[in-house]
């Protein structure tokens, strides 16, 4: 085979933990053209993945909506005449797209398995999300070989990372940790009383300085944690495109954070890492990088599966995970 094409998930987190796909068919088909066919949020992510050759966006809720605009991506899938197309998830639309494209071989999950010329059965649902994807794949008969999820830096991402740091006014070559509050939903989050007295605790312990990361609507959760703190950190929330943050956290002497898109992207890079688990589990979603890492993660009965009863007041697994712990975690990463 010599022109692929992957149909990709959705999440940030996910197409971190989509990697080892895109690596085990370079390492199996090494002259085939990988193309990604995947949702705008994840694009940027891929960008970073050195086994992608070319993505294209399939934007099912804006420019792709309407049924003539998904025609005409047919079309476009059409002409560039794959070979063989692998579908990391169940979708009806996406693997009617790649059978409307005539993709002669058709691989992977699918909601209607007719679409498919070599459907593979669905996993279990306790399986790592990484193992599931490797699985459209193993079901074709491809071996893995590696596992591990891997983006690699980009040196002007690295220069331009220290420019804004030392702008921010952290010195520059200067030893620092990473906190990553935000969260996709609120039910994954730390608290962010947890988060200041832990960066209290960090700055007096350790004299380390503390860096705030997350996206733009993160900003003001990270100025309040540093606020009520009483630490002078720095606020890089919003302020880093996507490489930087990779430079960021791969320059880091820990990143900590809850589970979340940043945590796995850290560790991809070989960062290492500290995650915070309470209602989704580490056997799951746990980190698949090349970084070091511990997980805090205590079952207390309730989520003894991955919990997504969003309306808990209580959030009472996060909280089974105390400052204390995170801060013994870190003395041990950092030694």
């Amino acid at each position: 085979m010599n022109n692929i094409l992957v149909v990709n998930i959705n999440w940030l987190g996910d197409a971190v933990f989509s990697i080892p796909v895109f690596k085990t068919l370079k390492k199996t088909y090494p002259q085939a053209r990988l193309t990604c066919l995947c949702a705008p949020r994840v694009k940027e992510v891929l960008q970073y993945c050195p086994y992608v050759d070319k993505i294209i966006v399939y934007d099912e809720r804006g420019r792709h909506r309407y049924p003539w605009r998904k025609l005409g991506l047919i079309a476009s899938l059409r002409k560039k005449k794959f070979d063989a197309a692998f579908l990391l998830h169940r979708s009806l639309t996406r693997s009617l797209m790649v059978y409307l494209a005539g993709v002669p071989l058709r691989i992977g999950y699918s909601k209607t398995p007719g679409l498919l010329t070599h459907p593979v059965a669905m996993a279990a649902e306790d399986m790592h999300r990484c193992d599931y994807y490797l699985k459209a794949v193993e079901g074709f008969g491809i071996k893995v070989q590696d596992r591990t999820c891997e983006l690699r830096l980009k040196a002007e991402d690295i220069q331009s990372l220290r420019t804004k740091l030392a702008n921010a006014g952290l010195k520059p070559m200067k030893d620092y940790v990473v906190l990553n509050p935000g969260g996709n939903w609120d039910l994954k989050r730390w608290g962010p009383d947890a988060f200041a007295q832990l960066a209290k605790r960090l700055n007096e312990q350790f004299d380390l300085p503390v860096v705030f990361s997350g996206g733009h609507h993160d900003r003001e959760l990270c100025r309040h944690i540093m606020k009520i703190s009483g630490v002078k950190g720095v606020v890089m929330a919003g302020e880093t495109a996507l490489g930087e943050s990779l430079a960021l956290y791969k320059q880091a002497l820990g990143v900590i954070s809850a589970d979340s898109g940043p945590l796995h992207l850290a560790h991809s890079v070989g960062g290492n890492i500290i995650g915070i688990y309470g209602s989704t589990r580490p056997e799951i979603t746990g980190p698949r990088g090349g970084g070091r890492s511990i997980i805090l993660f205590n079952e207390i009965g309730c989520n003894k599966a991955p919990c997504y009863h969003l309306a808990c007041g209580s959030n009472v697994c996060m909280k089974s995970v105390t400052v204390s712990d995170v801060a013994q975690a870190f003395e041990k990463l950092r030694s």
